[in-house]
Formats: C-alpha cells, sequence, structure tokens
C-alpha cells in the first residue's frame, strides 16, 4: 500500500478504535422507559458524555447503590424548572424520568437532580432484539 493510503487508512483505524473504547452497552432490565425501551432490550451509548440535553436518553450510576445503573430520560438540564419542583436545576445537575413512569420508579422524582458526573453513558441505539436509533423527545 502507498504512503499516500497508508496514512487515511491509518487515521480510519484510530478513529474507530477511539471510537470502540468509548461505546457502552447496557441491559434494560424493567419497565420505567416503555415503550421506548422494554425490559431484555440492550442499548448503546457513548460513555462519558461530555454534553447532554433534554430528551436525551441517558444511563445514570444509582446516587445510593454504587454500581447500579438506571436508564432514564433527560427532561430538565440547569437552569430548567421541572414540573415536580418549583427551583431551577443548579449548574452540574439534570432531572431524569422514566417515560412510563410509575409507582415505584426510581428517578428524580425520588433522587433529586442528578450530578453530571453520575451520568455513565448517552443512549444512542438499541441493537437487540430490535435494532433503532434513539430520538431526542420534546422534554
Amino acid at each position: 500500500m502507498s504512503p499516500r493510503r497508508l496514512i487515511p487508512a491509518a487515521l480510519l483505524a484510530c478513529g474507530i478504535a477511539c471510537a470502540a473504547r468509548r461505546l457502552v452497552t447496557y441491559e434494560v432490565d424493567n419497565t420505567s422507559m416503555v415503550p421506548t425501551l422494554r425490559p431484555g432490550d440492550w442499548v448503546v451509548g457513548w460513555s462519558r458524555p461530555t454534553s447532554v440535553r433534554t430528551g436525551d436518553i441517558v444511563v445514570i450510576e444509582h446516587p445510593g447503590r454504587r454500581g447500579f445503573d438506571l436508564v432514564k430520560r433527560v427532561t430538565a438540564v440547569a437552569g430548567d424548572v421541572p414540573h415536580a419542583v418549583s427551583a431551577p436545576i443548579p449548574t452540574g445537575f439534570v432531572w431524569v424520568e422514566g417515560d412510563a413512569p410509575h409507582e415505584g420508579s426510581v428517578d428524580s422524582r425520588e433522587l433529586g437532580p442528578i450530578a453530571v458526573s453520575q451520568i455513565r453513558a448517552r443512549v444512542v441505539a438499541r441493537y437487540h432484539p430490535n435494532i433503532g436509533l434513539m430520538s431526542r423527545r420534546a422534554g
């Protein structure tokens, strides 16, 4: 392979390797995100997202249970006032809820604002059992 073709190929390989290191997978294990995600769905996301917006689906670490992850939708970001409270979300925090909130759903209504540092990933696609991209939904 000529040096002219080797450099783009090497850059592409580096880009793929870097992306693969940031891609993470999670299994959905409860009904709080129905109908968007169902128990048994597998999702892929970008680890350590640099920013999240209202409507993004994220994986967060439960603030009170280290190693226990929750899949939720961001419904408010810093400066927004969620419908469940009367104060704005502070800088560095987000408000998350399930798409199908129900009795016993663990989200910001129980936990309060979630630190952005607790966001493990921003979900971009479901890959099992059905393939589909995750789109933002108005919060």
